[in-house]
């Protein structure tokens, strides 16, 4: 539950911090960005609360009785894992892809990599909703391994370079002036 509760507030922090410099280039799109990664983490959280009644039914020594209420509340849990942490990152990766890909503030292949991710991401996941895969499967695998290549990608290459200069400038951010010593 606090690591569910870690990955909601993140995924809220990134879009926030993204969009002073995002909105430059689609306010509309942006703000959907940070609207659809607001939206995940609400239903995050609404997974973690479905853990901590799981718990709490345990620790009031429910019996064979509530065994079908423990059970709802896994299903619901489930379900709302499916559609927050896999049909939601599709949503995100196409908004924060096409951002990125027309700003150039990162190299062209890393959204390519969400916009390939993304549908098969979406595709994995109505396979699942429809009852055709399992949740978890080497299919879900498969299919969520673009996706994750891009959020680790764009995460690592943030961190360690940042916005490219040509992005930043075409979207009308000054250039830092170099100061001699």
């Amino acid at each position: 539950a606090v690591l569910e509760i870690i990955v909601a507030l993140a995924g809220i922090g990134t879009a926030v911090a993204l969009y002073p410099v995002v909105k430059r280039q689609n306010e509309g799109v942006a703000l959907g960005l940070v609207a659809v990664r607001t939206l995940e983490g609400g239903a995050i959280f609404a997974g973690v609360f479905t853990l901590l009644a799981i718990v709490s039914l345990r620790q009031s020594g429910a019996g064979a009785a509530e065994l079908a209420t423990g059970q709802t509340l896994v299903s619901l849990h489930d379900w709302t894992f499916t559609l927050s942490q896999s049909l939601l990152p599709a949503v995100n990766a196409l908004l924060l892809g096409s951002l990125l890909y027309q700003s150039r503030l990162v190299p062209r292949i890393l959204p390519v990599l969400g916009f390939i991710g993304a549908p098969l991401l979406v595709a994995s996941t109505m396979a699942t909703l429809f009852g055709a895969n399992e949740y978890g499967s080497g299919f879900s695998g498969l299919m969520t391994l673009p996706i994750a290549l891009w959020e680790f990608s764009l995460g690592v290459y943030l961190v360690v370079k940042g916005f490219r200069a040509e992005g930043l400038q075409k979207l009308g951010f000054e250039p830092i002036a170099s100061v001699e010593p």
